[in-house]
């Protein structure tokens, strides 16, 4: 089983396109030991080299699809190696890529949650309008932790847990989330029993989710602010990472305390990067503690074997 990072950054990507953060600026500049990444998806692959399973659908889909060839294996006039998408979230930066999938030839085979579901068809109707395209199959997901097959992605096993978070801006119940609203996958190879588990927004590590980080291989987690604080002290919002779903990396109860509670053989990788964030400054105090620590910062094309 193969995970690809597609996209490794937060909403907006990095750098964003509007912003002039230290990071941001200093990309564009050149004075910034950094590489570019795009918004927050992977593909996972698993006994077949030609069928994959696209998790989220980020805004920067197609610049994706381009820069990572094996997702198109071109059998056919009209090809694609995505067999599934499965959505973590109803979240912008998880969804606005569907509209750029609307050129399929069929209907898009589609898993996501009720609460996701609701979301997609109600406060954004993204799956309103794919109708007037290519039309989606949609699979109901549910957040159980019940393992399930996806059609077409043959040699993975997955389950999928609901966490704690916040709904799209767009939800009905943004102030009230429901389980169901986030989830992480857990995502295991049939024949190995390896696993990894995929969780790019937490706004905290409850038990049951406690327990499979545990039992992982590999854990790919919400890397979005180093602390929770990081907006409001660089003057672009008034909110704390918390008050928008996302744990951060340092301070007491952060996610390097739970990391460094994991066993040694446990690969740690940081996904869901925010452009603000300093971890992406390869040249970081904040980088060095994470290099310390053993944890890893996702790139995009970055590839995990389980």
């Amino acid at each position: 089983m193969k995970i690809r990072i597609l996209g490794a950054a937060a909403g907006g990507g990095f750098p964003q396109w509007n912003c002039n953060c230290r990071n941001c600026r200093g990309i564009r500049d050149g004075t910034l030991r950094a590489r570019a990444r795009t918004q927050s998806s992977i593909a996972v692959n698993g006994a077949d080299p030609n069928d994959w399973a696209l998790v989220n659908a980020s805004p920067d889909i197609l610049a994706q699809l381009q820069a990572n060839p094996v997702l198109q294996p071109a059998r056919g006039a009209r090809d694609t190696a995505i067999a599934a998408v499965l959505l973590v979230d109803g979240q912008v930066d998880h969804t606005t890529g569907l509209y750029m999938l609307r050129e399929s030839v069929r209907p898009l085979p589609l898993w996501c949650t009720d609460q996701v579901y609701a979301d997609l068809t109600q406060g954004n109707p993204v799956l309103r309008v794919l109708g007037h395209f290519c039309g989606v199959q949609r699979q109901a997901l549910v957040a159980d932790g019940r393992e399930f097959a996806v059609d077409g992605v043959a040699g993975v096993r997955w389950r999928a847990l609901a966490v704690a978070g916040r709904p799209a801006p767009y939800s009905p119940h943004r102030d009230a989330p429901q389980p169901g609203d986030n989830i992480a996958l857990v995502i295991r190879d049939a024949a190995s029993g390896a696993s990894a588990l995929y969780a790019p927004g937490l706004g905290a590590i409850e038990e049951p989710l406690w327990q499979v980080m545990q039992q992982a291989d590999c854990v790919l987690v919400d890397g979005t602010f180093w602390s929770d604080d990081e907006m409001i002290s660089l003057g672009l919002s008034k909110k704390r990472g918390s008050d928008i779903g996302h744990l951060a990396q340092s301070g007491a109860g952060g996610m390097l305390e739970w990391l460094e509670r994991l066993q040694a053989r446990t690969r740690r990788i940081l996904v869901h990067v925010n452009n603000t964030n300093p971890i992406l400054d390869e040249g970081s105090p904040q980088r060095a503690a994470l290099d310390a620590r053993g944890v890893e910062v996702a790139w995009d094309g970055m590839e995990i074997a389980l």
